[in-house]
């Protein structure tokens, strides 16, 4: 029996990529007695008439069935005498553009579905660019619907000419054409009598004979699941082998932090095994103990994995709000995760034409060609060469939401060509030469709070009692170091990213820093945190209702936004996220500035006291 195949179903809206999967499942035998007499109860029910509906097959949600769409990734399995299939049929309609990526990231062909009286449209241009994007480079073009073209071959010719030449365009290298009739299963399971001016194979025929996937990266990689520590004599690193072989024997390293083993054994729930190969899940027992852990990678001492900490990719945005560049997310890469930011959208693609066009954000769906950094240096692959090192996601750190998905192109040059210079004197020797804990007291809050003034009380207080400190006030810093940043989301994300980068230096001076700005997002100010070690980064929400700001408005900025003259003004008409665990929660309302600078004093008082 052939390798089992993985394939899409994709197309537009209602060119019956559910019913031609449906019959493809009846024309396989893969629909059982019960499911048929459920499909003909259902059919007559919906219907009216004994023809059998067979998009009710797949079309699983209630609201699927409702609407008459695909809305979901719905995963069939099915299999005939000669081959085992996974199936995904993905919905059509562009605001679940990522359901459909979802689906192509994990197969090797794509059956496009065409209405042979649309011909092709927006949507499956856009579905063939994904699926060329996600690696697949294997496409069927169905024509669906020939029998209300009166199974004109002139106009099957007219639609298969045109997407050649597409898919050319795309990189697809592998297309097969038939024209199909899907309720009625000409050309699906078996040839149709109503067009023998197609002579090719069937659906299922093309199916069956198709490549199951491109050859497997030649290099040895496994990525590192899990540290299997069943008893005190044992220790080997479990994972799935994501290119090439590895063999008893073998030279590895042990990756990003390259250090060199032989591999002692191949352990499986089966046994040992002298050699393993791509895909099989095994773990590695090497000859000498190494410091490994999951998400490293295990890859052949001669073909090491290049390694990067930034690099540029494509990236379909897959999350309801935008994506804005320098927002800080979690990267999970094979299965190493680590902290990331967009540093830039090089352009984003119009994935009707492939246009490459200018942007400053990405919207749900849209595809754009980014560059990206981490936090630190990961094995990696073109996405081209291997899925599993190349592709990677991206999450909201607050939600915990997939926001992203990632195909990487290539390393950055700059990122093997920058290096961090080792200094002698260190944070350490810099804080006890002045005799203070270095600390962050990162102060937000609305306009008018009260940030800038108890955040003055209480320097003038510390440089009072000895301790070296420094104010990095948001308005000051608009007057120089980010004079040339607006008040958009994209420009609020900055400005918060070059203040805290700032304050992480005078952190590592050894001083007491005081940063007063608005940062009115939750995750700009969890990218300020992971700039600090444990313990030097202090959040102090400064609680002050909005209607008291607007009463104080002490620099006319709220009565300027209520008239309009002021856009994107935070409490008015961009919103304020505020913090959900600061470390001191100050409630401002009724009371005197001298008071909550007070609390902050205390709270420095007892970082000291610890330190000590």
């Amino acid at each position: 029996m052939a390798a089992r195949l993985r394939f899409i179903t994709c197309g537009s809206v209602d060119d019956g990529k559910s019913t031609l999967l449906g019959r493809l499942l009846y024309d396989a035998g893969a629909v059982l007695e019960d499911q048929l007499d459920a499909l003909r109860r259902d059919s007559r029910r919906l219907h009216g008439e004994e023809s059998l509906d067979f998009a009710l097959l797949t079309d699983g949600l209630e609201a699927e069935r409702e609407q008459g769409i695909t809305i979901d990734v719905a995963w069939r399995y099915f299999h005939t005498m000669r081959r085992h299939f996974i199936v995904a049929d993905c919905p059509g309609h562009e605001q679940y553009t990522r359901n459909m990526a979802t689906g192509a990231s994990q197969a090797e062909l794509a059956v496009v579905l065409v209405d042979a009286r649309k011909g092709l449209l927006a949507q499956t241009r856009r579905h063939s660019y994904i699926c060329a994007l996600m690696g697949i480079r294997q496409v069927i073009l169905a024509v669906n619907k020939m029998d209300l073209v009166g199974f004109d071959a002139d106009v099957y010719a007219s639609i298969v000419e045109p997407y050649r030449a597409l898919a050319a365009r795309l990189g697809i290298e592998t297309i097969h054409a038939l024209p199909v009739v899907a309720p009625d299963g000409d050309n699906v399971g078996a040839h149709s009598a109503r067009m023998p001016w197609y002579t090719g194979p069937t659906l299922l025929e093309l199916l069956e004979s198709a490549e199951a996937e491109p050859a497997p990266p030649r290099a040895f990689r496994l990525p590192v699941q899990w540290v299997n520590r069943a008893d005190a004599d044992f220790r080997g690193y479990a994972g799935t082998v994501s290119g090439g072989r590895v063999a008893v024997g073998d030279e590895v390293v042990v990756q990003p932090a390259m250090q060199r083993a032989r591999v002692a054994r191949i352990v499986t729930a089966d046994g040992d095994l002298a050699a393993a190969a791509h895909g099989q899940a095994v773990t590695l027992c090497l000859d000498r103990e190494v410091d490994a852990s999951r998400g490293d990678v295990i890859a052949s001492a001669a073909e090491p994995a290049p390694v990067a900490d930034q690099f540029g990719c494509h990236l379909i945005w897959m999350d309801e709000a935008p994506l804005l560049p320098n927002r800080s997310y979690l990267l999970r890469l094979g299965t190493r995760t680590v902290n990331a930011r967009v540093t830039a959208i090089k352009h984003k693609v119009d994935v009707n034409t492939q246009a490459e066009l200018a942007a400053r954000r990405l919207e749900l769906n849209e595809v754009g060609y980014c560059n990206v950094d981490i936090d630190q240096p990961v094995p990696f692959e073109r996405y081209a060469d291997n899925r599993t090192l190349g592709g990677f996601v991206l999450i909201d750190r607050q939600s915990n939401a997939t926001v992203a998905a990632g195909m990487i192109d290539f390393a950055l040059r700059r990122a093997s060509n920058i290096h961090w210079q080792h200094t002698d004197v260190d944070k350490a020797m810099r804080a006890l030469a002045k005799g203070q804990q270095p600390l962050c007291l990162w102060f937000t809050g609305l306009s008018g709070a009260g940030k800038s003034t108890i955040a003055n009380l209480v320097e003038r207080r510390l440089a009072a009692q000895g301790f070296h400190t420094y104010l990095l006030d948001g308005d000051n810093l608009r007057h120089g170091l980010n004079v040339d940043l607006g008040f958009t989301a994209e420009a609020r994300v900055e400005n918060v990213r070059r203040v805290a980068e700032v304050a992480a230096l005078m952190v590592d001076a050894g001083l007491i820093v005081l940063v007063c700005v608005i940062s009115p997002f939750r995750s700009e100010r969890e990218f300020a945190r992971s700039r600090f070690a444990e313990g030097e980064f202090v959040e102090i929400f400064v609680d002050t209702p909005l209607a008291e700001c607007e009463r104080r408005d002490p620099k006319g900025l709220y009565r300027k936004a209520r008239a309009g003259e002021i856009r994107n003004f935070t409490g008015i008409d961009s919103p304020y996220e505020p913090p959900l665990q600061p470390e001191l929660h100050l409630h401002a309302e009724g009371r005197r500035a001298e008071q909550l600078a007070e609390e902050v004093l205390a709270k420095v008082a007892a970082l000291q006291t610890r330190a000590d």
